[in-house]
């Protein structure tokens, strides 16, 4: 009986091993036909939430400040798996045109200055973020969240008619670019292997100095945005 048992030992051990070699080939084939590549393509909500020192300079009364009215545009972005739990995503949108308004006294002078839009300016903000997914890859609900850097540059800046007649003529409008921090949550629904829905808000800090130039007379104020952006969003996986 115990030599039985010693003569079986090794086939045991070879069918065990076998097994074994068999459920990880098995794992890493299931892992590799999850796909490594999302494009996603929806819509932005944007809301700037804007922090703004008064204007300074020449002949501009004390409580001149902006705003900015919030926006809508396309969103885009490109997502790498790097593990079934953790993403990059490169999202990115077509940049909004976005209107300044005026804020603080009513007329600057006699020209009307509270509530009218001054200025215009497109963003160019492109974000990177390594997302962590919750719940197994299996789930078709995945809540995830994720960090990473924003950077947003502003061109086609044009200062309005409304804005001209309170600078006193015709302005040169500059903003300075911007990198800071970025964060997400999200929800994500995979509808089968290769689509998928996702829901996420989004917030990033983007400071800039604001200067506006009118026949050699400069006004600078120092811009905090704090903007915020929510999507709704279809993915392809591939």
């Amino acid at each position: 009986m115990k030599k039985q048992t010693l003569t079986r030992l090794p086939v045991a051990l070879v069918a065990v091993t076998a097994a074994a070699s068999l459920a990880h080939t098995t794992a890493a084939r299931a892992d590799d036909s999850v796909p490594s590549n999302t494009f996603r393509a929806g819509v932005y909500e944007l809301l700037y939430h804007v922090k703004a020192d008064d204007f300074h300079g020449p002949f501009v009364p004390a409580g001149a400040n902006i705003d900015l009215k919030d926006a809508r545009t396309a969103y885009f972005a490109y997502l790498r798996r790097i593990t079934s739990y953790l993403d990059v995503e490169f999202a990115f949108g077509i940049p909004p045109k976005t209107k300044t308004e005026g804020k603080g006294p009513a007329t600057l002078g006699s020209v009307p200055y509270n509530g009218q839009i001054i200025a215009t300016a497109k963003w160019l903000a492109p974000t990177v973020l390594l997302e962590y997914k919750f719940l197994p890859e299996s789930s078709h609900w995945r809540p995830y969240i994720g960090v990473g850097v924003n950077y947003t540059t502003f061109y086609d800046r044009q200062v309005t008619y409304a804005g001209q007649q309170a600078t006193g003529g015709p302005s040169r409008l500059s903003l300075t670019s911007s990198i800071g921090p970025a964060g997400t949550v999200g929800l994500k629904y995979q509808m089968d292997r290769h689509w998928s829905f996702n829901a996420s808000w989004s917030i990033s800090r983007v400071n800039s100095d604001l200067k506006v130039e009118t026949a050699g007379e400069v006004r600078t104020a120092h811009v905090k945005f704090g903007p915020q952006a929510v999507v709704a969003a279809a993915g392809y996986s591939f």
